[in-house]
């Protein structure tokens, strides 16, 4: 059979394509871009001086400022647990392996309602450690610490997630060359592991970033909705909607649409770079094994 005829033989016909385009751009329309710009419809119905004034609200710029603090608090925890747990099931074998990879899984399984729930139970005045904290006027839940520690337990499996099979499919040759060449474990980790999982690496950073400034279950459970103190983006656009204030929830939804269109952009840089960064070593390695039979 000609190449002609094989490609005929294998594509779709024209109308069918048209279908399921149709139907894929119809659905993100209506429940991506619809969606998106009623936010910013209702954010604007009062105008831009009740838009504007509405993000002026001392407890809409607290709830905006905890919540980008939240973010960015968990990341470096994010980061640390992430690559470790990445680099210990990728690259080595040992007992407790299949147990370590289903608590990594585990945030994504239970509810987030749980997880608060389940905080609670440890950290609060009836729970578990409850008398100890109350004894040494130490505060958990209904306060910061507690929805830092539900937002990390909520976040922490996409770096580890993202990176585990990254790692699997690289390998151990890289390393175990540096190691054979009088490399130290630190200096192979900066040098040879990292360079080669940073676009993974930043990826699932980008992914557990979003994560954490969108949660609503667990923070709500545990922060006790203390307004200008305690409450999140999320929680603070429930409040105001549930007050009628459709201008106010509106104007700090837009924020957090805003929030997410960067991490989406962020999210399909990060994307086409690594998909740049694999193409080229598709076509260099080739090139390379070519040359070396020469």
């Amino acid at each position: 059979m000609s190449a002609p005829s094989l490609r005929m033989a294998t594509a779709e016909p024209r109308w069918l394509r048209w279908t399921l385009t149709g139907i894929g751009l119809a659905f993100l329309f209506f429940f991506l871009a619809l969606p998106l710009l009623a936010v910013f419809y209702e954010a604007l119905a009062g105008g831009w001086s009740a838009y504007l004034q509405a993000l002026k609200e001392p407890e809409t710029l607290h709830a905006v400022g905890l919540t980008l603090f939240i973010a960015l608090f968990v990341m470096p925890f994010n980061v640390m647990v992430g690559v470790a747990a990445a680099w210990a099931i990728a690259k080595f074998e040992f007992r407790g392996k299949s147990l370590l990879i289903t608590l990594i899984d585990l945030p994504f399984a239970v509810s987030p309602v749980v997880v608060g729930l389940v905080f609670l139970l440890i950290f609060g005045a009836q729970g578990i450690f409850g008398p100890w904290l109350s004894a040494h006027d130490v505060k958990i839940v209904f306060a910061l610490p507690g929805m830092v520690i539900v937002t990390l337990f909520i976040t922490f499996p996409f770096v580890a997630r993202e990176l585990i099979p990254l790692m699997q499919a690289q390998g151990r040759e890289e390393e175990e060359a540096a190691i054979s060449l009088g490399a130290t474990g630190w200096n192979m980790f900066w040098r040879v592991t990292l360079p080669n999982i940073k676009w993974g690496l930043l990826y699932g950073v980008i992914l557990a970033n979003a994560r954490a400034m969108g949660e609503f279950g667990a923070v709500s459970v545990v922060s006790g909705h203390i307004r200008g103190e305690t409450n999140t983006l999320p929680l603070h656009v429930e409040i105001l909607y549930n007050e009628y204030n459709a201008v106010g929830a509106f104007a700090s939804a837009s924020v957090l649409a805003l929030l997410a269109l960067v991490t989406l952009v962020a999210k399909t840089l990060v994307e086409w770079q690594m998909r740049r960064e694999t193409e080229t070593l598709d076509t260099v390695l080739p090139a390379e094994a070519v040359r070396s039979k020469e």
